[in-house]
């Protein structure tokens, strides 16, 4: 029972809930309905706020949040789970618009367990799912190993980056990717290679629901004085270029192919607009930014006008690059 320190149950039936209902056995409630699970090998929590897990420290709550400590814990989970409960896989946040009403389902929060880098050869590197990019390129520097740099400069964890074919400095992770260990919705577990993905700029065919456990990237040899050098020019350069040191989600819209959606949106006289407590970075105007106490509905909200105005301005239609899931309050 260690396991399941953190387990809540609410007190308004009307919310979500967990329930020990006998030795090993679970009932989850869920605006859905109810179901029983065996007892998981990890913890979960009924309606646990998001706000503090992404970047933008807005949003509501999932209806349950699991965090797994094992590849088998969350495979025999999934499986556990009537097919008609929605899941998600949350990584570190960033990337991310949490409506301020609930998520409903299930989000999966990978944590330490799944934060290990592991040196396969003198070129290749196995990640799990929950570890970040600093982690990633640092060790691969340590390693000798060049061509992973990039992800220095993208926020984020490895599950996320490969479900987005997350890139920057003119590489992309198709480039560097040669599988990834997923589990289905279904609790099934599979290996599936970069072309198994059909990646395109910032999009896979991940399947739906399906969590990114762990990559395998394969880079080339380098001189890790040369890679450490590469990854602080790009480290100096967000710096100088982005507003990293505030609540913000990255990158919101993708580049329309001939564009840079910043340029767009300065044109459009963008910069520095805001609604409520978000507003346009001044610093670099494809990053929103929530001033202290802005609502994921404003944030939201402002986007919206971000790409009205552009469409107006320029005649081109911006596409959301930041992921958006919830129901609004």
């Amino acid at each position: 029972m260690a396991e399941l320190d953190r387990l809540v149950v609410a007190q308004d039936m009307s919310m979500a809930a967990v329930q020990e209902i006998s030795s090993g056995a679970y009932e989850l409630r869920i605006a859905g309905g109810s179901f029983t699970i065996s007892e998981p090998a990890g913890t979960i929590e009924a309606n646990a706020s998001l706000a503090d897990l992404v970047w933008f420290r807005s949003g509501g709550a999932a209806e349950l949040l699991f965090r797994p400590t094992s590849v088998d814990g969350l495979a025999a989970f999934l499986r556990d789970l009537p097919n008609w409960v929605p899941v998600m896989g949350l990584g570190l946040g960033s990337n991310l618009i949490v409506r301020d009403g609930r998520v409903p389902g299930v989000v999966v929060r990978l944590g330490k367990a799944f934060a290990q880098v592991e040196r396969l050869d003198h070129v290749t590197l196995r990640c799990g799912g929950g570890a970040s990019g600093i982690l990633v390129s640092s060790t691969a520097r340590d390693a000798g190993i060049a061509g992973i740099e990039f992800l220095r400069s993208i926020p984020g964890a490895v599950g996320g980056f490969v479900r987005m074919n997350g890139g920057a400095y003119g590489r992309e992770v198709k480039d560097i990717l040669v599988e990834c260990d997923v589990v289905l919705r279904s609790g099934e577990r599979r290996t599936l290679l970069a072309a198994d993905l059909g990646y395109s700029y910032r999009h896979s065919e991940l399947p739906e629901g399906a969590i990114v456990v762990s990559a395998t990237f394969r880079g080339h040899e380098g001189a890790p004085s040369t890679i450490g050098a590469e990854m602080d020019r790009i480290a100096a350069e967000r710096e100088a270029s982005q507003p990293l040191r505030s609540r913000t989600g990255g990158s919101t819209f993708k580049n329309p192919e001939g564009h840079k959606a910043w340029a767009l949106i300065d044109a459009a006289g963008c910069r520095g607009l805001t609604i409520g407590q978000a507003q346009v970075s001044e610093k670099h105007c494809n990053f929103l930014l929530n001033l202290g106490g802005a609502s994921s509905a404003e944030i939201e909200a402002l986007g919206e006008e971000v790409r009205r105005r552009v469409l107006a301005h320029s005649g081109v239609e911006l596409e959301w690059e930041i992921q958006r899931i919830g129901v609004a309050k």
